[in-house]
């Protein structure tokens, strides 16, 4: 087996981690922005679903000792039914394959940090054994969601609801090693977090810095290059009016600080930067993170 190719960043080692792909409707995605335009940036399939990586980020770190997993994908517990609606295609990948590639095995996973707990971003958390019962993938991970995230996952509102799944939000609650983290949290030194509420309550995109270097783990505040202009926005976002404000602040900042973005659902893109034409902003490189030091 081929092994994963290591960014050295610092103090952390990063790998990207492949865990499948999945479709969703097209229209969804993009909400007002009619279909003649968002086409021509992800063509859609018969049944007007797009293609969607689900891609997490391991995070070694050399300081501490800690290895973080940014988010688990879906994870292998869908019917049928449900895994034809979502167009799964396991075939590509999946996170316990790609952790294997990294040379990593699930126990030796410390924290687990949510961007949200949506299904397609905590599903692998756990899976279901030969007889049928529901286990957790990493039982020494702790679990780290924010704390007003949390409060609307348990508590949703009608909209939200259906990406929620009780087989995956039970066993975090459970395991005895949630652990509730405040807007902007400091995982470590180099390892921090942005907090935004558009998409959901208390999403938060973990921050990787070393000298002059910032990479953010984008999750869905853009979750392919195609939702990088302003008013590109998802219909899944709770508020989208607060999605615009805070893709303008956020990319504004990237732009003059050349950051680059870890996409975790861009099925062609993995890490991109961002560029600015007349108050416009669009993808500037497309890199793939070991290119990164």
């Amino acid at each position: 087996m081929k092994k994963s190719k290591t960014t050295h960043f610092g103090n952390f080692e990063l790998v990207a981690i492949e865990t499948g792909r999945f479709m969703l409707d097209g229209g969804a995605m993009f909400g007002v922005v009619p279909k003649t335009l968002w086409s021509r940036q992800i063509p859609a399939d018969d049944k007007n679903r797009i293609r969607m990586a689900m891609r997490s980020l391991l995070i070694k770190s050399n300081a501490t000792g800690k290895i973080y997993l940014v988010d688990t994908g879906s994870g292998d517990k869908f019917d049928e039914k449900m895994s034809a609606i979502y167009g799964l295609d396991y075939e590509h990948s999946t996170l316990l394959g790609s952790l294997e590639k990294a040379g990593f095995t699930p126990d030796e996973i410390t924290d687990i940090i949510f961007s949200h707990l949506h299904f397609d971003h905590c599903g692998g958390t756990t899976t279901y054994n030969e007889n049928g019962e529901l286990i957790e993938v990493f039982p020494n991970a702790k679990y780290h969601v924010n704390n007003s995230h949390w409060v609307t996952a348990v508590n949703p509102n009608a909209r939200e609801k259906a990406s929620f799944f009780a087989e995956n939000l039970g066993p975090i609650k459970n395991s005895g090693r949630l652990q509730l983290v405040e807007d902007n949290h400091i995982f470590e030194p180099g390892l921090t977090t942005i907090c935004v509420n558009g998409h959901t309550i208390g999403q938060q995109l973990p921050v990787i810095k070393h000298a002059d270097k910032t990479i953010v783990f984008a999750a869905d505040l853009f979750p392919a290059t195609a939702h990088i202009p302003l008013p590109w926005i998802m219909g899944y976002d709770m508020e989208p009016k607060v999605t615009l404000a805070e893709k303008e602040q956020i990319l504004k900042k990237a732009v003059s600080e050349n950051w680059f973005f870890f996409m975790e659902h861009d099925a062609d893109n993995e890490v991109v930067t961002i560029k600015e034409e007349n108050g416009k902003y669009s993808m500037g490189s497309s890199l793939t993170l070991d290119s990164i030091s």
